[in-house]
């Protein structure tokens, strides 16, 4: 149980050093968004097969400017909190997309949406939907406000755009970069 504690503190330290470190972050990697995705999901299949999802995609060939380490976080935090809070048999699909001279990457999950009063506040650092969950699903509350920090950084924004019993659809806007 000791180690338990330690390395969720460990974890907590790491992402708050991270968070208080992202202003000085260089953001001027040129960034193909296709093939950051197809690495998230590489990275993400072995958690996915073991929660029995599935994950898809559906990506443009766009380009933004910004940190690749950073939006490669950003992304990888929202898939793996679809495939985390999904059920079982469940699917995630990324699409990555262009409309109004933005860059828009969702990310939709078959979980169990979140609570209409909820939506605003599950980007605040340390809140959680069901308390009662955090400590089975790892973590410390920080994925969501970390995901938001990193939009905002770009230029960019986050929000829950629909939410049911049915899932939930995550739509982060981003700055369009000409090809690089």
């Amino acid at each position: 149980f000791q180690t338990e504690q330690i390395a969720r503190l460990s974890a907590l330290v790491r992402t708050l050093l991270e968070m208080s470190n992202l202003q000085a972050v260089p953001r001027d990697d040129c960034i193909e968004l296709a093939p950051l995705a197809d690495e998230i999901v590489t990275d993400l299949t072995p958690l996915a097969q073991k929660k029995q999802i599935t994950l898809h995609q559906e990506c443009e060939d766009i380009h933004i400017i910004g940190s690749d380490a950073l939006i490669y976080r950003m992304l990888f935090n929202l898939v793996e909190n679809a495939i985390k809070y999904n059920q079982p048999g469940g699917s995630v699909q990324i699409t990555i997309s262009r409309s109004n001279g933005k860059a828009i990457l969702r990310v939709a999950d078959t979980g169990p949406g979140i609570p209409a009063d909820c939506r605003d506040s599950i980007f605040q650092p340390f809140f959680r939907v069901d308390k009662s969950r955090s400590r089975e699903m790892g973590g410390v509350g920080l994925g969501l406000a970390l995901v938001r920090e990193i939009a905002v950084l770009h230029g960019g924004g986050v929000t829950v755009e629909s939410s049911s019993e049915n899932g939930t659809t995550f739509a982060v806007t981003l700055p369009l970069a000409q090809p690089c």
